[in-house]
Order: structure tokens, then C-alpha cells, then sequence
């Protein structure tokens, strides 16, 4: 447990390890050991913790209001085909299409895979 790395995207000191993933407390960023492409060792997971990937369906989780529109986004309605986005600076880390909004971002805590 000692000789852990700091955490390559905060730098905090108090990374842990949980499986094969290295975790940093701080800012939730999770990363291998082996280290190798910074995007492809990024892990983003739903409100339940399960792993997402490219193309998975996802369901959301609660009613989302849309800037712009005087509806909004339905608890329960599924997405298909999305396409993760790592590091996303706003914090909406998938993009997707939803029938009747056309092209979304979508933060992950807001969905469930399907």
C-alpha cells in the first residue's frame, strides 16, 4: 500500500488502490498502475458504479430540465448508442442523442446503464 502514486489529474497524496484500479479520494479519478493512454485508462461509471462504455444503452435516473426548451427530459427515458467523453471539463461526460432533444450531454451520475 505504500509507494502509491499521486493522483496524476489533482495530485493528491492519498490515492488507495480497489482492484486493479489505483483511486484517488479527491477528485474520483481512477487510473492503472501500468499507467499507459491517460484517455484510455480513464473509467467512467453510472449512479450505481457500474462501468460504462461506448455504445451502451443507458436509462436516466431523475427529470432533467433542457436550457432552451419549456420541456424536459423524463425519469426513465432511454438512451442508446452513447459515446463517453473523458475529462470533459463541464462534468457531462457522455454524449447522446435523445428522441425529440437531437444531440445531448449527459453527466454520468444522472444515468443507469440499461
Amino acid at each position: 500500500m505504500e509507494n502509491l502514486p499521486n493522483c496524476p489529474k489533482c495530485n493528491s497524496e492519498y490515492t488507495y488502490e480497489d482492484g486493479t484500479l489505483l483511486v484517488c479520494p479527491e477528485c474520483s479519478h481512477e487510473w492503472t498502475l501500468e499507467g499507459g493512454n491517460e484517455e484510455e485508462s480513464t473509467v467512467i461509471k453510472d449512479v450505481n458504479g457500474n462501468v460504462l462504455n461506448d455504445g451502451d444503452a443507458v436509462t436516466v435516473v431523475k427529470d432533467l430540465k433542457v436550457k432552451g426548451s419549456s420541456s424536459s427530459i423524463k425519469i426513465g427515458t432511454k438512451v442508446k448508442s452513447i459515446r463517453l467523453v473523458p475529462d470533459a471539463a463541464d462534468g457531462h461526460d457522455i454524449e447522446c442523442k435523445i428522441d425529440g432533444f437531437g444531440a445531448m450531454k449527459l453527466k454520468s451520475s444522472v444515468v443507469k446503464k440499461a
